[in-house]
């Protein structure tokens, strides 16, 4: 049985003035977890909710018990979408929920942070902030689900397969730029080609990239993977499927091997990773 709850709490961090929500997931809340998944969703940043992503969450946590970990809990933050707010509101919201995971567990090579789509982009824009600051709370490892790596990108091919659109992903990431300059590194973490910053902001035990080979995002994301690779450790991990596919098949498979088919990637690459930390 797992316990949900419901975090809401300010941030201690300078720069993160506002509140955050969240739902915090575990077997127990009194003990400190042995891993925490800080996980931030997807929807074009004008969508979606972490409750939306319950059930593969909940799924998540079950296949890191059966990976090993006692008492593996996940954090999902509950972002404010835009119109209602933009840039840079969700990335304080995302630094104060990541201030709020390590005030859980006190051991940041114990944190796994990930999301799918537009969340991987929030996690990555996360990352550079905290290699501009030369902070020493790194996570242990990056696991980032067709990451929206490039907020506006005429690079981006649109496919027969794959439920995304390329101009209307340019329409939302402008509107989450708001007046800001859409290729910022901090808001287009894709943009950053400065590789010193990169390797100040990498993850201790590295990336992964879990894409499929028919999504829009390919040729961004496999750009990106290319440039980190040169800087640190990066795991490629691309399937014949659709865009954020680990999550498209908790609702869209009928085996339960097939439904956790990424899930159980993703959680062996995070017990390699901790593996190489200890």
């Amino acid at each position: 049985m797992y316990i949900l709850e419901e975090a809401v709490t300010d941030s201690n961090l300078p720069v993160e003035k506002r509140d955050f929500k969240g739902l915090w997931i575990s077997q127990s809340s009194s003990e400190r977890p042995d891993i925490v998944i800080y996980y931030i969703h997807g929807g074009g940043l004008t969508m979606g909710s972490s409750h939306f992503y319950l059930e593969f969450l909940l799924a998540w946590a079950s296949v890191l018990r059966s990976s090993g970990f006692q008492n593996p809990a996940i954090f999902a933050l509950e972002y404010t979408l835009v119109p209602d707010e933009s840039y840079p509101f969700q990335l304080h919201e995302t630094l104060a929920g990541y201030n709020y995971v390590l005030s859980r567990t006190e051991d940041p090579g114990s944190i796994v942070v990930s999301g799918d789509s537009a969340g991987a982009l929030l996690v990555l824009s996360m990352l550079l902030y905290l290699g501009t600051k030369a902070r020493s709370e790194k996570p242990l490892f990056a696991a980032l689900l067709s990451p929206w790596t490039h907020l506006i990108s005429d690079v981006n091919i649109n496919t027969a397969s794959d439920f995304l659109d390329s101009d209307v992903l340019n329409v939302y990431g402008r509107q989450y730029a708001g007046s800001e300059d859409p290729h910022d590194p901090l808001i287009s973490p894709g943009d950053c080609e400065d590789t010193a910053l990169w390797a100040e902001s990498m993850p201790r035990q590295g990336v992964g990239f879990y894409y499929g080979s028919e999504e829009v995002f390919v040729p961004c994301i496999e750009g990106l993977s290319k440039r980190l690779a040169g800087v640190g450790r990066v795991l490629n991990r691309k399937d014949e499927a659709v865009h954020a596919w680990p999550v498209a098949a908790m609702f869209l498979e009928t085996e339960d091997a097939a439904r956790r088919k990424g899930l159980l990637q993703i959680s062996a690459d995070i017990v390699e990773a901790m593996r190489y930390e200890r």
